[in-house]
């Protein structure tokens, strides 16, 4: 189930239409589903995002995955919280645009994606690539997994070598737009993105020693 219908929304739905999933969309406004294409199969509710009657009325209580990605922070976030904590879904997402809102909520178990945080920090690590930046933080808070910078030091060695230096899991690695399960034999190669698994309380570690190479 998809809450809004923007361009956002409406690409998640038209995908997992094609992918073979059954899909509901909710919109406030009835116009919004034009963005749907041509060959959508799935269905559309017209009501407001958290309201149980319309959710219900779009299948809520059957949905394996639940998506908040309205223009509005507030919807996003109660109807995340509805689906999760009132009708038990077991998989949903928030896309929040007030990144210090983001956090809260992730640390309150609902994942969510700040939009607005997500686009400057691709273009700041474009531009200066440098530090951890966090992807996932676990509901405890003693668990993160990041894209590290890795300097040249580390260029040609093994990821598990890696992993033993810093302390940290190598999870996996971008290479060429595409995520690799890393193995003993994996060498870390110029452009790789590398992600680890740590505790953040060992951040500046992690950083430096993937930097420094030490």
């Amino acid at each position: 189930m998809i809450l809004g219908c923007g361009r956002v929304g409406s690409s998640l739905a038209d995908e997992l239409d094609r992918g073979g999933h059954s899909v509901a969309v909710v919109d406030q406004d009835a116009k919004a589903f034009r963005k749907l294409g041509s060959e959508f199969g799935g269905i559309t509710v017209k009501g407001v995002g958290f309201d149980r009657q319309t959710l219900e009325n779009a299948g809520i209580e059957r949905a394996h995955a639940f998506a908040a990605v309205s223009s509005g922070d507030n919807t996003n976030i109660l109807a995340a919280r509805v689906a999760r904590e009132t009708y038990g879904v077991e998989h949903v997402v928030a896309r929040i645009y007030d990144p210090r809102r983001a956090e809260v909520y992730q640390r309150l178990g609902i994942p969510t994606v700040a939009t607005v945080a997500w686009t400057s920090t691709q273009i700041m690590r474009a531009l200066l690539p440098m530090g951890a930046e966090t992807e996932f933080v676990d509901a405890t808070g003693s668990m993160c997994l990041a894209e590290v910078h890795v300097g040249e030091d580390w260029r040609g060695r093994r990821a598990a070598d890696l992993g033993q230096a810093s302390g940290a899991r190598v999870a996996f690695v971008t290479r060429a737009g595409s995520p690799i399960l890393p193995d003993e034999r994996t060498v870390i190669q110029e452009g790789d993105l590398v992600h680890l698994l740590f505790d953040p309380e060992r951040r500046e570690d992690v950083e430096r020693i993937c930097e420094m190479g030490r």
